[in-house]
């Protein structure tokens, strides 16, 4: 009822306004009954109904406030200020209409501070000067690759390595289930450069004393490698790599949650597993050490390998003499094509509990 006693009052009070604010209150008053209207139960605001409250903003600064009720002010304002942006990005547009740099400058710009991570924005100017193009410091900051696998220290461990293939070595522990629900461990060294497996051995109790055992049966006569990956178990013993050290080797234990730290042993893994293990159900050790001495012969004399051009790890002459024959592996898991003066070959013997024995 309160607003039945102050309706005279303000009427009175309109007759003193001038006619320019009374007719910008009943446009005010009418938009916003066209728009409860038209969007009936719940008003919605078209873009032309924002233009109209920016322009009625700046047309009547003091009332046009106290005859908003659709929205709240500083909507307006909002508004204002998003198409005070919007026309100023519309300004400063290209008057060509084209971008500053061609789409494959600014892929080339990408694609050599992705592949150079310890280059500069001046390195990469340097370089594009060299093939004639000219780009800006500006243009290069803000096309250079921004990729959160960024190494923190310049060096990946593709690039790691790769510098050091020839001299790394890889050390990695999987399990084998047996008839009897045992658990069988194998331990495995494989050679990064060639990727031939150099030893392999099997135990149902693995503890860093046969860890230790282990790394030395597969170095004899100082034959050892420069760096020997491995992960952080914990059979491997704490002082792993202060033994190693003693040996002339680098021990590499693998960041936490970095699988691919050590990916040429976990993809040896999954192909013991694929070829081998997986078709068969292994009876005890014995019986393990026995399938294992037969696929790691095959392994590194007979299978190729796509990392190294289909090539095999153990380099032999190719024979191309007498009547192709087929060799099964595994009582038949695998059968190989040779020719039968190849076939006749007696291959090196290899010991799971050792290495190749000449």
């Amino acid at each position: 009822m309160l607003w039945l006693i102050f309706l005279p009052l303000q009427a009175l009070l309109a007759l003193r306004r001038s006619h320019r604010d009374l007719a910008l209150e009943n446009l005010a008053l009418r938009h916003q009954l066209q728009v409860v209207l038209r969007t009936h139960p719940r008003p919605r605001l078209r873009n032309s109904d924002r233009v109209f409250w920016v322009w009625l903003h700046h047309l009547w600064p003091g009332g046009w406030r106290e005859h908003l009720s659709l929205v709240r002010p500083e909507t307006v304002i909002g508004w204002h200020r998003r198409g005070w942006r919007l026309y100023w990005t519309w300004r400063s547009r290209s008057r060509r209409g084209q971008l500053r740099l061609r789409p494959e400058v600014r892929d080339l710009i990408a694609t050599m501070s992705r592949d150079n991570s310890l280059w500069g924005t001046e390195r990469i100017r340097r370089e594009l000067l060299k093939l004639g193009t000219v780009v800006s410091n500006r243009s290069i900051r803000r096309y250079r690759w921004r990729g959160t696998e960024r190494p923190s220290h310049g060096q990946s461990w593709h690039t790691f390595l790769t510098n050091q293939l020839q001299g790394i070595w890889a050390a990695d522990l999987f399990v084998v289930q047996t008839i009897g629900f045992k658990t069988l461990y194998v331990l495995f060294f494989i050679r990064h450069g060639r990727r031939e497996l150099v030893h392999c051995n099997v135990t149902a109790s693995p503890t860093a004393a046969w860890i230790w055992r282990q790394v030395l049966e597969a170095t004899p006569w100082g034959q050892h490698p420069a760096h020997l990956i491995h992960d952080r178990d914990a059979v491997y013993g704490r002082d792993i790599d202060v033994r190693l050290a003693k040996l002339g080797i680098d021990g590499v234990r693998t960041p936490f949650r970095a699988p691919r730290a050590n990916a040429i042993g976990e993809r040896v893994v999954r192909t013991f597993r694929a070829e081998c293990l997986d078709h068969l159900i292994v009876i005890n050790e014995r019986h393990l050490r026995a399938v294992l001495t037969e696929f790691i012969r095959y392994y590194n004399h007979e299978r190729p390998h796509r990392t190294l051009a289909l090539e095999i790890p153990v380099p032999r002459s190719v024979m191309q003499e007498g009547r192709v024959v087929s060799r099964p592996i595994l009582g038949g898991l695998h059968h190989l094509r040779a020719s039968r003066v190849n076939s006749d070959c007696i291959l090196p013997p290899y010991s799971v509990s050792g290495r190749t024995r000449p």
